[in-house]
């Protein structure tokens, strides 16, 4: 188990390679001057040139790449001479260890550094480290729905095959498949939050936690996760549903399904002990594959409900051009998906014995 954890490890690091090289080299094209950002209208040529040095970018860009390379690496290699542009800070590396020094190198130990944003001067780990927990809330809430409501409709799909039931609930699971989630979220949040409101008690903008009116701090408040989680839920729950019922199909067909069936087994135990468990191969994958999409694409959702997400810092960063947090955020989302790819793979082995990790 360690050596196939660790062989996977080992190739998802080209592709983090891969998405750090796009990312940093795609936002640095982009139109645009975050300093100009910083010092608003009112800035002159020596402030912008006095930013630009604060933050590198004033160095070419291969080489501001290297220096950003050098911040995510465990082990970073930097200057003794503190007029350096590589040279070693305490300040700026706060739990760190210098390891050894080598003709004028220091050899740094230290945990990955996302650096500072641009806007609020506050570490990039902070901010996703208050964001990210609202996020997998959100996500594993949807996932839950989705999973549970999609088993449970396509069962019922696959019991009552080409029924009215059946063709109902695959029209329903196109059509929500098909909605884009900006829109689903509108149309949820206008007709359950505004029209419906006061029957449902639902609200328009919320987080997991809510500031009290009578100034006694902050409290968890889970009826704001219901929309967000609903809304974001749907697609996924489209396609549980019709890889459920495929899968099912397939598995009724199977040859131990049909002994279990001569030896007087019930449906219900056909299908809960037999079918099941054979059956949930593609909606694993598919459920991880969601899993991992639901952190990126929570976006549009956060953002309309006010969701204190990593979407909706994504977007805040983007209006305001804050380059260390958006490319933290995509960077952590990479890591989230091939951690969950590595997750899903021990998944196959536990419920299906014909799976084996080696």
């Amino acid at each position: 188990m360690l050596k196939f954890v660790l062989k996977r490890l080992l190739q998802g690091l080209p592709v983090l390679a891969g998405v750090l090289i796009i990312i940093f080299f795609l936002f640095h094209a982009l139109p645009g001057d975050p300093t100009r950002m910083l010092l608003g209208q009112r800035s002159d040529m020596a402030g912008v040139e006095a930013i630009r040095k604060d933050l590198g970018l004033d160095k070419p860009l291969p080489l501001q790449f290297l220096n950003y390379l050098n911040d995510l690496l465990p082990l970073s290699v930097h200057q003794s001479d503190p007029n350096s542009y590589w040279h070693y800070s305490q300040e700026k590396y706060p739990n760190s260890t210098v390891l050894f020094s080598v003709s004028g190198k220091q050899f740094v130990a230290k945990a990955p550094y996302l650096r500072k944003s641009y806007q609020s001067r506050r570490p990039v780990t902070e901010i996703i480290g208050e964001a990210f927990p609202n996020t997998l809330v959100l996500a594993l809430a949807a996932m839950v729905f989705a999973l549970f409501f999609g088993l449970l409709l396509g069962m019922i799909c696959a019991r009552h095959k080409n029924s009215i039931l059946d063709r109902i609930i695959l029209v329903v699971s196109v059509g929500g498949m098909s909605v884009p989630s900006f829109f689903a979220a509108i149309l949820v949040a206008w007709v359950f939050a505004y029209l419906l409101g006061d029957i449902t008690g639902l609200n328009l903008f919320g987080s997991l936690y809510a500031v009290d009116p009578l100034g006694r701090g902050e409290y968890l408040e889970l009826k704001n996760l219901i929309l967000p989680a609903f809304t974001l839920g749907m697609r996924p729950l489209a396609v549980m549903t019709e890889l459920t019922r495929n899968a099912f199909l397939d598995t009724l067909s199977s040859d131990y399904i049909r002994t279990a069936k001569a030896k007087g087994a019930t449906t219900s135990r056909v299908y809960l002990k037999h079918a099941l468990k054979n059956a949930l191969n593609p909606v694993v994958t598919s459920a991880s594959n969601w899993l991992a999409s639901l952190f990126a694409g929570a976006v549009f959702v956060e953002f309309i409900f006010d969701w204190k997400g990593i979407g909706y810092v994504i977007v805040n960063a983007l209006e305001q051009y804050d380059l260390p947090v958006i490319m933290g955020c995509i960077l952590f989302i990479s890591c989230l998906f091939i951690l969950l790819n590595i997750l899903v793979d021990i998944v196959y082995a536990a419920i299906d014995p014909r799976i084996r990790l080696g």
